[in-house]
């Protein structure tokens, strides 16, 4: 048992089953072991770790998914738990790839990492992400489905074709649930009641979203009303903030969280030109949820429109102020959102 010094336990999880290798502090190799993804793995993981070091600190790729169910078994017993990246595939070179020699990967990139980001925490912050993910499902499969009608209104027999063919939106819906036919043709018989379908699901996946929409609407009061306090803020909007900044500790400043939200300057200068662009790299959720913000408070907030007139005078381009708007909000939620004392 080694007792003198710290070890790393680097884990590369899986859906059935999870690899770990223990690693010393100049990222040699003392063992390695697999188990099972469930319960009676995590315990016998656990025992395996404390029969090599009474020190040790656990590195545990993909604690939002298959690591998820490891790291909350881990917390729980009193274990330090860190966050670890994907292994680098590209580095493979001649070592070959197995799931031990990932686990061992990820706990040398560990090692050779100075910020350490914590596993997300669970309750309210993961009640919101599923609402989330689940509200923009559904929306991304209402507009689907209203493509779908709107395609087959233009091929539609023309006395339905003729009656639809003007309307969009909600009213395209409306008249398609009221669609009633008498005649015999097959193929309008036929077209009706498929448009009639559609848009019945149309008006399924609305009520769904709305549903989401005010549970999360609760739960994002409940948890961030400073963020919804901000000019500009709805409950999507705080919900995505939420999510993407996850918990304190997993991002380490405002700098890194704007390189993220891919709202960091970038240097655009050329010759005499000294100018900077926006950033298309990123979490590109969070990024449109800035952008979301930085659009409606240029509409109503005095002094956004103060500043936009300011900087316009000054000589810079809309993109130019719209990208500095976006770096002083992604300034602004995430010190809102470090100083939340509840997640």
């Amino acid at each position: 048992m080694e007792e003198s010094r710290e070890l790393v336990v680097g884990v590369d999880t899986h859906k059935d089953s999870h690899s770990a290798a223990f690693v010393d502090e100049l990222g040699g190799v003392v063992a390695s072991t697999d188990v099972g993804a469930n319960q009676r793995g995590y315990a016998q993981l656990l025992e395996w770790a404390r029969c090599w070091s009474r020190q040790r600190t656990w590195v545990v790729e993909g604690t939002g998914s298959y690591g998820a169910g490891l790291a909350s078994f881990l917390a729980r017993c009193g274990e330090v738990v860190y966050e670890g990246d994907r292994p680098q595939r590209r580095k493979r070179g001649a070592a070959g790839k197995s799931d031990r020699l990932d686990a061992i990967k990820v706990a040398r990139e560990a090692l050779a990492r100075k910020h350490h980001a914590l596993p997300r925490q669970r309750g309210n912050r993961e009640a919101v992400r599923v609402l989330l993910s689940t509200r923009e499902g559904v929306v991304t499969a209402s507009r689907q489905a209203l493509n779908q009608l709107y395609a087959l209104v233009v091929t539609a027999p023309e006395p339905v074709r003729q009656r639809l063919i003007r309307l969009r939106g909600e009213h395209l819906v409306a008249a398609c649930i009221r669609l009633r036919c008498t005649a015999g043709d097959v193929e309008t018989k036929v077209t009706t009641r498929v448009l009639r379908q559609v848009a019945r699901r149309i008006r399924t996946l609305q009520a769904e979203a709305a549903d989401y929409e005010v549970q999360l609407e609760k739960l994002v009061l409940e948890t961030v009303p400073t963020l919804l306090a901000e000019p500009g803020v709805g409950a999507i909007t705080a919900a995505q903030l939420l999510v993407s900044w996850s918990h304190a500790g997993r991002i380490r400043n405002e700098n890194a969280f704007a390189a993220m939200a891919g709202v960091a300057p970038v240097p655009a200068s050329s010759g005499r030109v000294v100018r900077h662009r926006l950033n298309r790299q990123g979490d590109r959720r969070l990024n449109r949820a800035l952008h979301v913000v930085a659009i409606c408070r240029s509409s109503f907030h005095a002094p956004t429109k103060n500043y936009i007139a300011r900087r316009t005078a000054e000589g810079k381009s809309t993109r130019e102020i719209r990208r500095c708007l976006k770096r002083y909000l992604a300034r602004r939620f995430f010190r809102l959102l470090q100083g939340l004392d509840n997640l």
